[in-house]
């Protein structure tokens, strides 16, 4: 089943994306993560690889699966026989008093139904929660 999720972004669409598709940035905003470690040089466009390393000691393998800048980006988790497949939107909206804003929308699947449960169950609030702070981080 999964989830959507959207959170505004105080900023253009070219700075949420690239704030929230950098691996690297990630452990500031995403609240499961301790750190990434890298699989391939490059962690930008299709193919860039990583293990996230989570507080729970679980490592899966993150691989991006689309990358259109600034309009989609898409990453597929895999841990033991789990698949998880985060998609991200970015969408520019109206400017408030010439400020730049963007609406980003993350939606989540899984092939397994495990993954589905968690999603299912609280997935929806703790990308809410990621999300709002990694727009906060972009203040």
């Amino acid at each position: 089943m999964g989830f959507p999720v959207s959170v505004v972004f105080e900023t253009s669409p070219e700075q949420a994306f690239d704030h929230l598709t950098d691996p690297g940035l990630r452990a500031r905003w995403q609240s499961s993560l301790r750190t990434v470690v890298p699989v391939t040089p490059d962690q930008d466009g299709v193919g860039a690889r990583w293990y996230d390393v989570t507080r729970l000691g679980i490592r899966p393998l993150m691989e991006v699966t689309a990358w259109e800048r600034p309009v989609r980006w898409t990453e597929r988790g895999t841990w033991r026989g789990v698949e998880v497949t985060l998609s991200l939107e970015f969408a520019a909206l109206p400017a408030d008093e010439g400020a730049q804003r963007t609406l980003v929308t993350a939606t989540a699947d899984s092939t397994s139904r495990i993954g589905r449960l968690l999603l299912d169950g609280i997935g929806a609030h703790v990308a809410a929660a990621d999300l709002r702070r990694a727009a906060r981080d972009l203040l």
